[in-house]
């Protein structure tokens, strides 16, 4: 007997070119959420199918890991079907009381998505320790932006910023702890050096949705620290909730996100710059050449450079530390990106069209 039979609908069969086309044909709205629940779950996998059948289904989109830890879900959901979704998640056993974070601007109206993909993982965010090193169950106190605001101004707290470096160069609190790390299991023991000898302080922790500070504030509870503090909702949560009830916005910049959009804007400011010119933009690219793979901040849309980009990139090598997930590397711009100086200088690469600069951020 097929050990797959009946399980033949439960992934996704379409290229990336046909997603693509189905997407941009598309004639409706679509919502773009995220939410997160650590919870015991006896049999991932077959949480994992049903929650696949049933999303595929109403057409959702998105990444999602389930784990016997619990759900960790990035999605967008086709208007029409959103009572459908939101119906099935309240009435399902394990997930009923989770609160979603609803994005504030999707300027991909709603494409920020290719696909649905659920996947089994052992941990819902992977921190590099055993289980059972410490309780994750045992977190901070949760506080909404109100709450937060007023310790910032009054408390003089540790505020600790616990994204990757790429994620907070764009956009970040003022005056936070910046640690310059590639991926969380690389942050939580680079954040407890940093915090050393301060365990009697406020620590206000944040990031993007909210599940690495449940992770790290348990942590910190664990090592000792007596007042650990975590920013309900993430990012994503207290910019809804800054302009749903008028309060001061004291996130500078864009915040980062793990999908199309690659960052929502919660302040009109820009505080970094292109790792090529040095102009100020906040939009992230991937290097086109596929074994590179850079992550960079651009003025590009795509493919774009200004003028001052142009004239700067021939034989520049990139060899900050802080620019772009895989740093370390050190190479010409151009041949990143997959030409010659002259080809590159010239305004074509690898036959894929012209470059035009883009300053929409």
């Amino acid at each position: 007997m097929d050990p797959n039979a009946g399980k033949r609908n439960l992934v996704n069969k379409l290229s990336r070119e046909e997603l693509q086309a189905k997407l941009e044909g598309e004639n409706f709205d679509r919502i773009t959420l995220s939410f997160y629940k650590y919870v015991i779950i006896d049999n991932p996998q077959e949480l994992r199918d049903e929650l696949f059948q049933q999303w595929f289904s109403w057409d959702c989109l998105g990444r999602i890991y389930v784990s016997h830890q619990g759900i960790n879900a990035q999605m967008n959901i086709p208007q029409e079907h959103w009572t459908d979704f939101e119906k099935s998640i309240r009435s399902n056993q394990f997930f009923h009381d989770v609160p979603f974070k609803i994005a504030v601007t999707d300027k991909t109206e709603g494409k920020s998505f290719l696909k649905l993909k659920v996947k089994v993982r052992e941990q819902i965010v992977a921190d590099g320790l055993q289980l059972g090193d410490y309780d994750v169950t045992d977190v901070g106190k949760h506080l909404d932006a109100k709450s937060w605001n007023e310790a910032i101004e009054n408390d003089d707290p540790l505020v600790v910023d616990m994204r990757n470096h790429y994620e907070s160069e764009i956009g970040h609190f003022e005056g936070a702890v910046l640690p310059e790390a590639e991926t969380f299991r690389d942050e939580l023991p680079m954040v407890l050096e940093k915090l050393k000898g301060q365990e009697n302080r406020k620590v206000l922790l944040y990031c993007t949705g909210g599940i690495r500070c449940e992770k790290t504030s348990a942590y910190l509870k664990h090592h000792g620290f007596a007042d650990v503090n975590q920013l309900h909702g993430g990012i994503i949560d207290y910019a809804r909730q800054i302009d749903q009830e008028n309060l001061p916005n004291k996130f500078h910049g864009v915040n980062f996100v793990f999908d199309e959009r690659l960052g929502e804007e919660i302040s009109q400011e820009v505080i970094s710059e292109c790792h090529q010119c040095g102009q100020p933009s906040a939009r992230h690219a991937n290097c086109i050449n596929k074994a590179c793979n850079l992550l960079w901040i651009t003025l590009l849309r795509r493919l774009g450079l200004s003028p001052a980009c142009l004239r700067l990139v021939q034989g520049r090598m990139v060899s900050d530390p802080r620019r772009g997930r895989g740093f370390g590397r050190c190479r010409p711009v151009w041949s990143c990106m997959g030409s010659s100086p002259t080809e590159f200088a010239g305004g074509r690469v690898g036959g894929l069209g012209s470059l035009s600069p883009d300053r929409s951020r």
